[in-house]
């Protein structure tokens, strides 16, 4: 399958907002969706915090942590956890400019995949912009180990996802998806995969102070016999790799502009991802910037090279 080109970038065409609790906080939170002008990428906006509101863009550079979530800023100070089903959302619709103002410190989590959020965005109905959309092209293999775990980008005409996992628990086991993302793949194939997790893990993560809000309405939960314990089961039969790769594509979002390549890993989670695109942007000689140039009858537009601005959100 060749590359889906979309010339231009995009925003909503009208404000939209939702509200859920976090599910690590517990906590309740409110997030406003606002249109915003080309070239300002993703930006969250803390406004609740004392004295003018905290912007934190959705960029590689601004990732504070990776534990059980991609958390943007200061662990410390002011950040946003849990935003990888939120960018999975706005990447897999190719949506390029939002300001996302937020009044806690962790993105709601909802039904635990990315379905609400695409279900609000195509209410709001989304609006092309005047000025064209830049992608990073894979040009060579970047790869990244982490014991058995590993990572890598590969050249490809389109924009591919590769996941496998494998866990003890009979209940996931070995798993694998692939497929060239699309709004069209993404909304069928990946958008309602649910975050998981084992119900022996629950008490510890209680004590962390993590999975305050975590419950069945938000995750599939899997039981010490091995068995999913939600009533009404699985939404598709390897809903646990899809949700992994639907978290891949939020956590690669953070590279400010969609890339035209392969991604593939095994046995990956956030911080894989991170360290992989990390690895990625470092290597000036892994990819190029392009952009849509002239179309030629009877076939699709060619790419075009172009130079980047030094504040590209590419840049780490």
């Amino acid at each position: 399958m060749g590359i889906e080109v979309y010339d231009y970038q995009t925003t909503l065409k009208s404000r939209v907002s939702l509200s859920g609790i976090g599910v690590h906080s517990g906590n309740n939170v409110s997030i406003d969706f606002v249109p915003a002008d080309p070239d300002t990428g993703i930006v969250f906006v803390r406004t609740d915090v004392q004295g003018e509101p905290v912007e934190l863009r959705a960029l590689a550079s601004e990732v504070g942590g990776t534990d059980l979530s991609t958390i943007l800023g200061d662990l410390g100070g002011v950040h946003v956890a849990t935003v990888e089903h939120l960018l999975a959302a706005l990447a897999g619709l190719g949506i390029d400019n939002l300001l996302i103002e937020i009044d806690g410190n962790e993105v709601p989590v909802l039904d635990g995949s990315s379905a609400p959020f695409v279900e609000v965005f195509e209410q709001a109905g989304l609006q092309q912009q005047a000025v064209k959309r830049r992608y990073i092209r894979i040009l060579k293999p970047v790869r990244i180990d982490n014991g058995a775990s590993w990572a890598e980008f590969r050249p490809y005409d389109g924009t591919r996802f590769e996941v496998e996992i494998d866990f003890e628990s009979p209940a996931i086991g070995r798993q694998s998806f692939a497929t060239d993302i699309t709004p069209e793949s993404f909304r069928n194939e990946l958008s309602r995969a649910r975050t998981f997790g084992f119900m022996k893990d629950v008490e510890r993560l209680w004590a962390a102070g993590y999975a305050l809000g975590s419950s069945l309405e938000n995750s599939v939960v899997i039981g010490d016999d091995h068995r999913v314990i939600n009533m009404e089961g699985l939404r598709y039969p390897d809903e646990f790799v899809r949700h992994k790769m639907l978290d891949a594509v939020g956590d690669l979002a953070l590279a400010g502009a969609r890339f035209i390549g392969c991604f593939r890993s095994y046995r990956g989670g956030h911080k894989l991802n991170a360290q992989a695109l990390r690895r990625l942007l470092s290597d000036r000689s892994a990819f190029e910037i392009v952009e849509t140039g002239r179309r030629v009858r009877g076939r699709g537009a060619e790419m075009i090279a172009v130079n980047a601005p030094v504040y590209a959100p590419w840049m780490i």
